[in-house]
């Protein structure tokens, strides 16, 4: 599918997300004051969303980095996660809380969850931009959630089409219909 000769259908604007991200930032600052905050950002899709909602924090908080794979280049899920980098902070004693752009079959968050449950945390919650419930496998909730949203295939403010259009400051959802 050419994306570029297909309508985009916003779908979060810029404006949606920036406000959303803000009420996110304030609700994370007041439950984790006097907690040990380490955020993990899942790497590529939440690089964007996260950097916004960690500047939206205002209690101290350490910043890592996981990379996870289960899509490729595909639109599905593999339902196989496997670990591509994984973080370098040692978990103990952190109230971890995960940081991704969707929460789509739950395969990726209870596995990212568990893993890093693991690992010593002393507590993990999960947060993502956008939940999509109805596509759910695993019995996985996030924490604190942006939108809900149907089954729609979503690009852009870090959710990529092929390796690209991450950049795009909005989420849209490419329709049928030709420009």
């Amino acid at each position: 599918m050419d994306i570029e000769k297909k309508v985009w259908e916003v779908l979060c604007s810029k404006e949606e997300i920036k406000s959303r991200v803000e009420e996110m930032g304030k609700q994370i600052s007041k439950e984790y004051q006097e907690k040990n905050l380490l955020v993990i950002s899942l790497l590529r899709g939440s690089f964007i969303f996260a950097a916004d909602l960690v500047r939206e924090i205002t209690v101290p908080c350490k910043v890592d980095f996981m990379t996870t794979s289960s899509y490729g280049h595909s639109q599905e899920t593999s339902g196989e996660v496997r670990v591509v980098a994984d973080v370098s902070t040692d978990m103990i004693g952190y109230d971890v809380l995960i940081v991704d752009d969707i929460v789509d079959s739950g395969t990726t968050m209870a596995f990212v969850k568990d893993y890093i449950q693991s690992k010593g945390a002393k507590s993990v919650r999960t947060c993502s931009l956008l939940d999509k419930p109805s596509r759910r496998k695993v019995d996985v909730n996030p924490d604190y959630t942006g939108f809900v949203i149907e089954d729609k295939f979503v690009v852009g403010y870090g959710l990529n089409f092929g390796d690209y259009y991450r950049n795009i400051p909005y989420v849209f959802v490419v329709t049928d219909q030709d420009r």
